[in-house]
C-alpha cells in the first residue's frame, strides 16, 4: 500500500518542479516588467508613458484566466505559437509584472526629494541619478511587496493545469481521478505550496536585510 501511494506521490512531487520552474521564469519577467513599466510610467515621453499605463491597466483590469487562454489558445491564431510552458510564464509573469510596476513607481515617487536635487547639484543624467541614487533606494522599499508578489505568482500557477501543463494542480487532479481520493493529494499539495510560500518569504528577508545593511553600510 506504502508503494502505491509513493507512485502517486512522485507524481506531484515531478509536478512541483514543474511549478517551481513556471515560478522562478514568471517572476524574471514580471521583475522586468516592472521596471520597464514603472519607469515607463514615470517618462517624460508621451508614447511611453501612454503605452506603460495602458499595459498595467490592461493586465491589472482582465482576469489572469483569459490572458492564459488568450496565450495559449489565441496568439497561435495570430503566428505566435507557444507551448504550454512558454503561454504560462508569459501569461503570470506579464499579470504579476503590472501590479509589481505600480510597486517600482510608487518606491521611486516615494524617495524624499532632497536626493533629486543632490543629483541635480552634481549635475547627474537620468540614467546616473537612477542608477546610482534613487533606484538603491526605492529597491529597499519595494522588496516587501515584490516578495508578496513572488508568492502570488507562486499561487497563480495553480490555473495552468487548465492549458494541461502538469504542474502540482495538474498532478493532483491525476491522482484524484485514479485514486478517488481527495484529501491525500491536495492536502500534499497543500503543504508544497505552503513551503514554497514560506521559502520565498524567507529568502526576501534575508535580501531585505542584506541590501539595507549594504545601504546603511554607504550612508556611514
Amino acid at each position: 500500500m506504502s508503494e502505491y501511494w509513493v507512485g502517486y506521490l512522485s507524481l506531484i512531487f515531478k509536478g512541483a518542479v514543474v511549478t517551481v520552474e513556471i515560478t522562478l521564469m514568471g517572476c524574471a519577467l514580471a521583475l522586468v516588467m516592472a521596471f520597464v513599466a514603472g519607469l515607463g510610467r514615470l517618462s517624460s515621453v508621451r508614447p511611453v508613458r501612454w503605452l506603460a499605463t495602458a499595459y498595467i491597466e490592461f493586465f491589472r483590469g482582465t482576469s489572469i484566466f483569459v490572458q492564459l487562454f488568450w496565450a495559449y489558445f489565441v496568439l497561435p491564431l495570430l503566428g505566435v505559437p507557444l507551448s504550454p510552458l512558454q503561454a504560462a510564464v508569459l501569461a503570470l509573469g506579464l499579470n504579476v509584472g503590472a501590479y509589481a510596476a505600480e510597486v517600482v513607481r510608487g518606491a521611486i515617487v516615494a524617495v524624499p526629494k532632497p536626493q533629486y536635487e543632490a543629483c541635480t547639484a552634481l549635475n547627474l543624467t537620468r540614467f546616473q541619478e537612477l542608477r546610482h541614487v534613487i533606484v538603491p533606494q526605492a529597491f529597499v522599499m519595494m522588496l516587501p511587496t515584490f516578495g508578496n508578489n513572488a508568492i502570488e505568482l507562486l499561487k497563480g500557477t495553480a490555473v495552468v493545469s487548465l492549458i494541461s501543463l502538469a504542474d502540482m494542480t495538474f498532478q493532483a487532479q491525476v491522482v484524484r481521478v485514479q485514486t478517488g481520493s481527495t484529501a491525500m493529494p491536495f492536502f500534499t499539495i497543500l503543504v508544497l505550496y505552503y513551503l514554497m510560500s514560506s521559502v520565498i518569504g524567507y529568502a526576501m528577508r534575508r535580501l531585505e536585510d542584506r541590501v539595507t545593511r549594504g545601504l546603511d553600510m554607504t550612508r556611514n
